[in-house]
């Protein structure tokens, strides 16, 4: 007998539209002899279904669940591919906590943590071989001058938006003087910032699941950008850049950072597939940790499927394995 699978994409922030694209590869790779999959769109509006006939049907937020031709629809498991707010920071994993319905992803306290990148380097901070860069998180109501900021952290600078993703709001600060517009258009963004000093390395990002054998680590993808740094136009831009995967690194930097993701991994309390984004520094190649995306992308052209691929396996196979460990439940 099939298990019904809810695909759940949309969501309440400009990182919907990538959600959209993600939810287009899931539902095309997501093995129909073994699964219905029936595609569910958030929005602050509405939840919905919109079947062959372009008609929308209103999800039951009682128990999750739709009626077509007069059945009542109900789901084993939740595909959740909605990048932001709520399918990223916890809420809709605490929803669907409280009506017991199982999902894909890392669980409401997870995250919600990992959602907050100065909590999350200062919950990693003390893992083996983990690094992280200086930094300070400012809030908006009691925000640093720059005078003060540039007296506890040498220039050059990250200034990053602290919730999010997709690297909007994200500056690379040179001098002083350009600090204050940073600032301003990070807090566009949230209502706490990271500020972090910038570290001279190679960029890598990394996929790590658990699977039915435990956790594992797939290939590393490196990314080398023709922009400053890694931001949103580096991202979307055809072009922009160079996406190497596996990525270029010696055997003992494969073992090193293999270790210490899944410690991270576990320090968390993670499940389902995330992705961990670090450097290697240049010259003494210390593993620096940047931040971990808990719904990570899942278009065509997005670094797990590439990863996935690099190590040898099919995204179908990949994608029910992901199913099949969700249905069992946290272990």
């Amino acid at each position: 007998m099939k298990n019904t699978i809810a695909l759940v994409t949309g969501g309440f922030t400009g990182e919907s539209y990538v959600s959209f694209k993600s939810a287009e590869v899931i539902e095309k790779n997501i093995d129909r002899d073994r699964f219905d999959v029936y595609t569910i769109v958030i929005t602050r509006e509405s939840w919905y279904h919109v079947d062959a006939n372009a008609v929308k049907h209103p999800v039951d937020k009682n128990d999750f669940s739709i009626v077509l031709n007069d059945s009542v629809i109900r789901f084993d498991t939740v595909f959740i591919g909605l990048h932001g707010s709520p399918g990223e920071d916890g809420k809709l994993q605490g929803y669907f906590d409280m009506i017991g319905l199982p999902y894909t992803t890392c669980d409401a306290l997870t995250s919600a943590i990992t959602m907050n990148k100065g909590y999350t380097k200062a919950i990693t901070e003390g893992i083996e071989d983990l690094h992280v860069a200086r930094s300070l998180q400012l809030f908006s109501h009691n925000a640093l001058s720059s005078e003060s900021i540039l007296a506890q952290l040498n220039l050059p600078l990250f200034i990053k938006p602290n919730n999010g993703g997709s690297s909007i709001g994200m500056s690379k600060v040179k001098t002083a003087e350009e600090l204050p517009e940073a600032l301003e258009r990070a807090f566009h963004e949230d209502t706490q910032v990271l500020v972090e000093e910038f570290i001279s390395g190679r960029e890598f990002s990394i996929g790590v699941f658990n699977g039915k054998d435990g956790v594992q680590v797939l290939p590393a993808t490196e990314i080398v950008t023709t922009r400053e740094f890694f931001d949103f136009e580096a991202k979307y831009t055809p072009g922009a850049t160079e996406e190497i995967t596996p990525g270029r690194m010696t055997e003992e930097e494969k073992e090193r950072v293999e270790a210490i993701v899944k410690a991270v991994y576990e320090k968390l309390n993670c499940r389902g597939v995330i992705r961990i984004d670090y450097f290697l520094e240049e010259g003494t190649r210390k593993f620096f940790f940047i931040e971990i995306n808990t719904v990570p992308g899942q278009t065509e052209t997005s670094f797990i499927p590439q990863q996935v691929r690099a190590a040898g396996r099919t995204i179908q196979d990949f994608y029910t394995e992901l199913i099949e460990v969700s249905l069992e439940g946290p272990k």
